[in-house]
């Protein structure tokens, strides 16, 4: 079993555009993560399985929808269901700063908005995800 920490990046919803996903799922990667990367459409139950089968240590979420307020709390409520209230669940997009306190009340650990460079976090990942 590797030491590294496993992180899932997923796309969830219907938010078809995953350029920054993917250039995330690449920087964690060469950064020394463990990184799988879902693809797009995925929905609550879809992402907490894959973080299931892929015993990870977080999930990275990417919206741009507007369904942040709906999406982020059904994946933390699919990972509750699982038994893997450990799961770090952190996110990043289009997500207005006034709905960010309710989702890190619902269980969202960190939002990432635009201009947060990889390095930022990169080092909150370190400093905040477990193996």
């Amino acid at each position: 079993m590797s030491d590294k920490i496993r992180i899932l990046i997923a796309k969830a919803g219907l938010d078809g555009h995953d350029r920054g996903a993917k250039i995330i799922t690449r920087a964690l990667r060469d950064a020394g993560f463990e990184v799988i990367y879902t693809g797009l459409h995925q929905t609550p139950e879809m992402i907490s399985e894959a973080a299931l089968q892929e015993d990870v240590d977080a999930i990275g979420i990417s919206l741009l929808s507007g369904a942040h307020n709906f999406l982020f709390p059904e994946i933390i409520k699919s990972l509750e269901e699982k038994d893997m209230k450990d799961v770090v669940v952190f996110g990043g997009g289009i997500i207005p700063d006034e709905d960010i306190p309710k989702l890190k009340q619902q269980g969202v650990k960190e939002i990432f908005g635009p201009g947060t460079s990889t390095v930022q976090m990169i080092d909150w990942i370190n400093a905040n995800v477990k193996k």
